[in-house]
């Protein structure tokens, strides 16, 4: 192990990072907060000044992925396609496979200048997670239950009301609806085989609601779908925590764009088309399996420096009064102060970890098997 590895793996390097995000966060969203009162006045200006403010968090994240681990992010696509990133509203399909799948996503949002304005259609419990959920309300996530009867309404405003948004939007949608695990999948085929579809290896069946629905309240504003299909190198099953660590990946990522013209306006035959769709993933996993690649031609996007400059910004502003308080606590050698401030970095570090769980795979849940799940499809 070399000396930047070595250093990279100090849980005390690790603690820094993890307060810089947190304090760095809560400090987001509470100016995310008062510009509130600018959305009855200008409801544009607080959507720009939001997206700007939700970069300035989310953009550490992805620098922890550029820059501490160094993982490498490959394109297969064509240049047509890349030209038009950043350049239109997108809904994105993305496979659930991994812990920083969304990571991924991130760090190519960055790189074509709309990860502050990117959006998901996410589960409502992440609304209740710190600095992710909060910052999210900020910025228009719409948020569901997945149980159709309970998130019709919620869906439909909370998509309508997008469609004049001033930023170019990338719209996230995990159509399997959680993420890949063996269990999920053996239930998965079995309501494909309940409903005569066409099995999937390595997928989950997807639910079309979202995607049928998300698709009728934003056309005339998206103009078209990427279907991006991740997997990385070497059979890797990269983690958070691993990024932390600054362990290096390798993702690969397959993106074909299709224009919202192609796709059915009949929810039918655009949840068919789906289902196709998700079966011509499965085919591209096959060919990465067998071959270690996507087929197609490769572009790698340039990482930004802006990711670094803006944790660095966080870091001397927030480190700074952080070590002098620590010092000023060992120096004055009361066991009180020293006690209080050992007992402030082992709730930080459970903080840290527990946000880091909101990540791992065996701590999401699944309903697929259940009557409510077999409804939404």
């Amino acid at each position: 192990m070399g000396v930047v590895a070595w250093l990279k793996s100090l849980f005390v390097l690790q603690l820094l990072i993890g307060f810089v995000f947190v304090v760095s966060g809560l400090i987001i969203n509470f100016t995310q907060l008062c510009t509130c009162v600018l959305w009855p006045f200008d409801k544009q200006l607080y959507r720009k000044i939001n997206t700007r403010l939700s970069y300035s968090l989310w953009s550490q994240l992805v620098m922890l992925l550029e820059w501490w681990s160094g993982t490498d992010c490959t394109l297969y696509t064509d240049q047509a396609t890349v030209d038009k990133f950043g350049k239109e509203h997108v809904i994105i399909i993305l496979n659930h496979n991994y812990e920083i799948d969304f990571l991924c996503g991130w760090t190519i949002c960055e790189r074509y200048g709309v990860l502050g304005s990117s959006k998901v259609l996410a589960k409502h419990e992440l609304l209740k997670v710190p600095l992710v959920g909060w910052t999210w309300y900020f910025l228009e996530i719409v948020f569901c239950k997945r149980k159709w009867e309970e998130d019709r309404e919620t869906v439909f405003s909370g998509l309508n009301r997008l469609r004049d948004y001033p930023e170019y939007m990338w719209f996230l949608l995990y159509c399997e609806g959680t993420r890949f695990t063996e269990k999920k999948h053996q239930i998965s085929m079995q309501v494909a085989e309940s409903k005569g579809l066409p099995k999937l290896k390595y997928h989950l069946l997807p639910r079309t609601k979202g995607f049928t629905t998300t698709l009728q309240c934003l056309k005339g504003t998206v103009k078209a779908v990427y279907d991006v299909t991740l997997n990385f190198k070497d059979k890797q099953n990269p983690t958070l925590l691993g990024i932390v660590s600054g362990k290096k990946y390798k993702a690969d990522l397959s993106v074909r764009r299709f224009p919202v013209e192609e796709i059915p306006d009949d929810e039918k035959e655009c949840a068919n088309w789906l289902h196709k769709l998700y079966q011509e993933k499965d085919a591209l996993q096959e060919h990465y399996e067998k071959e270690g690649s996507y087929p197609g031609p490769t572009i790698i996007p340039k990482r930004r420096i802006w990711t670094l400059l803006n944790f660095l910004f966080w870091a001397t502003l927030l480190l700074s009064p952080l070590i002098n308080f620590a010092w000023d606590v060992f120096v004055s050698g009361s066991p009180l102060l020293i006690i209080g401030f050992m007992i402030f970095l082992i709730v930080a570090s459970v903080a840290v970890r527990r946000l880091i769980g909101v990540t791992e795979v065996n701590k999401t849940g699944s309903s697929y098997g259940n009557v409510e799940a077999k409804k939404e499809n």
